[in-house]
């Protein structure tokens, strides 16, 4: 009987396009999934390479090569059920890959109950959606050097390349993997949303049609902001719906659905005390466009000033590209900050130069800044914070005044911008010598006697603020 290199667990569009781009590059894959259609629609697929599906997972295992190599490609909620589901039939030494979007505490256990059997595994992140899956993701792989050395020929072989490199490399031990890309998705919905605001004060202040929207953001996409997420933006603005030949973007309904990765980033830069302005803001912004609802009524109920068009239109939609690539900045600013405070408080060892390699590929939030950001880090791993660093200094500093203006033309006609607002909520904070924490601190210590420190003399006090 044949034996094959790769066994993948969850044959959904993921599973199986990761699968054909596999078979392509050499590597045969054995598929299973509960479901028969996809089983199906999987075999169809067969002439791309040596595929196979099974009915089982015992058969599986007994296709595959020694030690066994498989890929989880489920949903979060079904890891640990499919996990059970394996270990009976599976041998010291074997390799289970969670590819799936998997919260890092979680891959943190599966590691260690599993290494108590003897049994390898990973987690690890992958960004690109299906066409990256099926042509070349961007793959964040945790775990042991021993069990990535099983898998790294395949991953290699299947990433996105830039500039010739592949675009993966092993980031850390346990859940590292999985982190990285908890972290990336937090960045994701903070420059997702700094674009939407972007388009809705182009909108709804210059009176921007599609048409010159589309035509906007590839101009945009051609110069320094240049990203996969304003390509596609680009392109979501040309697409006309074929049945009433409205523009598509128009017709889609205001409420963003959400997986929970952008929150797991907010609840996990709380748990660390690292600031995180920008990714909450987005991911606040989610949470109240799905009170339809609610805002449709208070629409009626509490109106405010009706936007009015800039006495300089040329001037404005400048200042609003120098606001989204400012908010951009302060997004990958505070997700590489928190890497690191994670990095610390896990024991990962993350190298940020190696991640921002492999995100310039393949990965949703590829952007050409990112050779810039890899640059920095290569050249001072340690640095506190993106934006003291050259040539992002320089450039956030020449567009606070386009960036500023762009806020409060949002504010001036009740436009709500809060990805934008709080990113320079965050620069300005940071760029504070002194913030009015002093005030809160005697607060505190006025009603709970919590003690202050002092910026004229060393100790800890306490004051009867009463007395």
């Amino acid at each position: 009987m044949t034996e094959y290199a790769i066994g993948m667990i969850g044959l959904g569009v993921m599973g199986a396009n990761l699968a054909r781009n596999l078979a392509r590059h050499g590597f045969s894959v054995a598929g299973y999934d509960l479901d028969p259609a996809r089983r199906e629609a999987f075999d169809a697929h067969r002439s791309e390479g040596q595929i196979a599906s099974f009915t089982d997972t015992e058969t599986l295992l007994k296709a595959l090569a020694r030690p066994r190599r498989i890929i989880l490609l489920v949903p979060s909620g079904a890891v640990d059920s499919a996990i059970a589901s394996l270990r009976p039939g599976l041998d010291r030494g074997d390799l289970l890959i969670d590819l799936g979007n998997s919260f890092f505490g979680d891959t943190e256990r599966r590691s260690a109950e599993l290494a108590a059997q003897g049994l390898l595994f990973m987690g690890s992140g992958i960004s690109g959606g299906e066409k990256g899956a099926l042509h070349g993701p961007s793959i964040m792989p945790g775990g042991t050097p021993e069990a990535y050395a099983l898998i790294a020929p395949a991953f290699e072989a299947i990433a996105a390349r830039v500039n010739g490199e592949p675009c993966v490399a092993h980031l850390g031990p346990r859940g590292a993997g999985h982190y990285v890309k908890m972290i990336h998705n937090g960045i994701e919905y903070g420059i997702m949303q700094a674009i939407a605001e972007a388009y809705d004060l182009l909108k709804r202040v210059a009176g921007a049609t599609p048409e010159e929207l589309h035509t906007l953001f590839t101009a945009w996409n051609a110069a320094e902001l240049n990203a996969y997420l304003i390509e596609i933006t680009a392109a979501i603005f040309a697409r006309r719906d074929p049945e009433t030949g409205q523009h598509l973007v128009e017709l889609i309904l205001d409420e963003a659905q959400q997986k929970g990765t952008g929150k797991w980033t907010s609840q996990n830069a709380l748990d660390l005390g690292v600031p995180a302005h920008t990714i909450n803001a987005a991911v606040d912004s989610r949470i109240i466009s799905a009170l339809k609802s609610q805002r449709l009524a208070a629409e009626v109920l509490l109106p405010g000033p009706q936007p009015q068009p800039p006495l300089d239109r040329t001037a404005f939609i400048e200042q609003v590209r120098q606001a989204l690539y400012a908010a951009m900045l302060c997004a990958y600013a505070q997700g590489l900050a928190q890497l690191q405070a994670g990095s610390r408080e896990y024991g990962y060892n993350l190298n940020l130069a190696e991640i921002a390699r492999i995100w310039r590929g393949g990965c949703i939030i590829r952007a050409a800044l990112l050779e810039d950001i890899r640059r920095v880090y290569a050249a001072d791993s340690a640095l506190p914070n993106l934006l003291l660093a050259e040539p992002f200094r320089t450039r956030i500093l020449e567009r606070q005044g386009g960036w500023r203006a762009a806020i409060q033309s949002a504010v001036a006609n009740g436009i709500p911008v809060p990805t934008l607002a709080h990113s320079l909520a965050y620069f300005d904070a940071y760029r504070s010598g002194r913030l009015p924490a002093n005030l809160i601190q005697a607060q505190r210590d006025y009603f709970g006697s919590h003690t202050y420190r002092r910026i004229d003399r060393d100790g800890v006090f306490h004051t009867d603020w009463e007395a």
